[in-house]
């Protein structure tokens, strides 16, 4: 059994909000690159030139990527064999959020009541999503997500008569009505089966994956190409100002379902693809 504190799971977490904050990934950085090469649109060409200018000024002067500097998102896959000592878990956390957050002016967004929209202060509490795997790491993942794009993310509980291309159908669908709201080009995570919670909680995974990488399924890899360029070919385009660039990646995960349902979940995130990861 392999003990690991809780303040080494803090400090990480603080030092993951940081990098994603303020760091583009090299994925994206090279996804936007390889999109300004081939947009047909000038303005489309302009808006990508812009956004990796704006990826720069974060990374050297030490500002955010956005101003929505997002809800924090962590997922902990904890090894088994993984004694975690020190103090509660869940209290660590949220005081990695309030330092990261509050010590590098990252704007606070979270309301204490959906309706009652008093903001917390410290960007408390995150959301997080505990599973427990083999082996005696951690692996812990950051992500920064906005709420432009989080808003035009949408779930479909379809029947089984709607099929693959009611499915890619749906996804089309609502990746072209959000148009500029999620600040495009856009990553799209898609969670295909389970049930109503379990295909939004696949969407959110799907979008974690490193971009660009393809489903390990053959045929959701399949779908993957499809739909990146049937929503690329809608002309909505940088900023949805139009060109050919409205999507830098679509990530499929399925899993088994009822016989009875159908459900596709769509979370969409923006230019910004901001997470981090380390392995304890």
């Amino acid at each position: 059994m392999r003990e690991l504190s809780v303040a080494t799971i803090a400090t990480h977490l603080e030092i993951l909000i940081n990098q994603a904050s303020f760091n583009l990934g090299e994925r994206e950085l090279c996804a936007l690159r390889e999109a300004q090469a081939r947009e047909s649109s000038a303005s489309g060409r302009a808006i990508l030139s812009e956004l990796l200018q704006n990826a720069d000024i974060a990374r050297l002067e030490g500002r955010p990527l956005c101003q929505d500097t997002g809800v924090a998102l962590v997922f902990l896959d904890i090894g088994q064999d993984v004694h975690i000592v020190g103090g509660d878990l869940q209290p660590a956390i949220y005081r990695a959020v309030r330092n990261a957050y509050q010590d590098n002016y990252l704007r606070k967004s979270m309301v204490e009541h959906p309706l009652a929209r008093k903001n917390t202060g410290d960007n408390n509490p995150p959301i997080i999503h505990i599973r427990i795997v083999p082996g005696e790491q951690v692996r812990m993942r950051f992500a920064a997500k906005g709420g432009g794009c989080e808003n035009m993310s949408r779930i479909g509980m379809l029947t089984p008569s709607a099929g693959r291309e009611g499915v890619m159908d749906f996804i089309v669908r609502t990746v072209c009505e959000a148009g500029g709201n999620p600040c495009p080009p856009v990553v799209v995570g898609v969670g295909l089966g389970g049930n109503f919670e379990k295909s939004a909680m696949l969407a959110k995974e799907a979008l974690m994956r490193p971009l660009g990488d393809h489903a390990e399924r053959e045929d959701d890899a399949e779908m993957e190409r499809e739909l990146l360029a049937r929503i690329n070919a809608e002309g909505h385009g940088p900023m949805g100002l139009g060109g050919t660039t409205t999507a830098l990646a679509v990530h499929v995960i399925s899993h088994p379902c009822h016989i009875a349902s159908l459900p596709v979940a769509v979370n969409i995130d923006c230019h910004s693809h901001r997470h981090a990861e380390v392995i304890l």
